[in-house]
């Protein structure tokens, strides 16, 4: 018998690409169980089933930066809770020195559907009932027709896991310009935050004040330090410059919302505009300047 729950979640999170830098995604997941019925004659019950594996899920992915193990350009170390990462791309290097639950070790070349695929699967196994017999995940994009862009970013104020320095979205956009579709201004947004991280002004420290790793080689013209303590610990951050815009407050939609509509506000001051701006699938922000 099998069971199957669509858009059973979603997850939002970052991850490490030797091309594209760090890259802010959001995938939706659908589930399908094979297995023999219990003694209310389910294989699961649906309840179980999207409390279990969301929890799951949310434990071992979402809002974290999933890390290629097996990529050459990887380099981590772990001591106690603390992890420490370097990671080389073609965008620039980037460094990290973290608690541990800001990363998700994926032991793959390359984070993609299938190798997250089989990363989650594994933990599922751990979690499912015994009369569970098999378990499929199909993770995939929410279908756009729009403008979108790839952030990533952190929020020291966030009390659950939104604190984590280098997690993120796939996140689109629509602008209203005088109550009128803007999509020039949905692309020029989408092209400005391509892959892009989204760093708190109040985050921003002197690189020489980081505890980085000993390979970390960084210096105020190519980098940014980034570093905050929240709840679940001390986080800290080297990006590129050339990958990051830099805000003048926090990163959450509603100010980033807003952050939007002043910008075109100040090129075009004649304009009135509205701003729909999402975090991730399905909910977001709307501001109007």
């Amino acid at each position: 018998m099998q069971l199957f729950v669509k858009d059973l979640t979603v997850i939002d999170f970052s991850y490490l690409c030797p091309i594209r830098g760090m890259v802010g995604e959001s995938w939706i997941v659908d589930v399908l169980l094979d297995g023999g019925l219990d003694e209310q004659n389910m294989v699961l019950d649906f309840s179980k089933v999207k409390k279990t594996i969301k929890n799951t899920i949310d434990d071992v992915a979402d809002h974290r930066l999933l890390i290629p193990t097996a990529c050459s350009e990887v380099r981590w170390q772990q001591k106690g809770d603390r992890v420490w990462m370097d990671f080389s791309s073609q965008q620039g290097d980037i460094h990290l020195a973290c608690p541990s639950q800001a990363f998700a070790l994926v032991p793959t070349e390359v984070i993609d559907f299938e190798s997250v695929n089989s990363f989650l699967i594994k933990a599922l196994r751990e979690a499912l009932p015994d009369n569970v017999e098999g378990i499929s995940l199909t993770l995939r994009n929410e279908v756009l027709d729009t403008p979108y862009y790839h952030y990533s970013h952190g929020l020291r104020k966030h009390d659950g896991n939104c604190q984590r320095i280098a997690h993120g979205h796939r996140s689109p956009i629509t602008v209203f310009e005088n109550g009128i579709a803007a999509p020039k201004w949905d692309q020029y947004w989408a092209d400005r935050w391509q892959d892009i991280y989204l760093g708190s002004e109040e985050d921003i420290v002197d690189l020489s004040t980081l505890s980085l790793s000993k390979q970390a080689k960084v210096n105020d013209a190519t980098h940014y330090g980034f570093h905050y303590q929240a709840p679940q610990g001390d986080f800290q951050l080297a990006m590129p410059k050339s990958c990051c815009d830099i805000i003048p407050h926090d990163t959450t939609v509603e100010l980033l919302a807003q952050f939007l509509a002043e910008s075109m506000s100040k090129q075009s001051p004649e304009s009135e505009f509205k701003v729909i701006a999402f975090e991730g699938i399905g909910k977001g922000a709307i501001a109007v300047k």
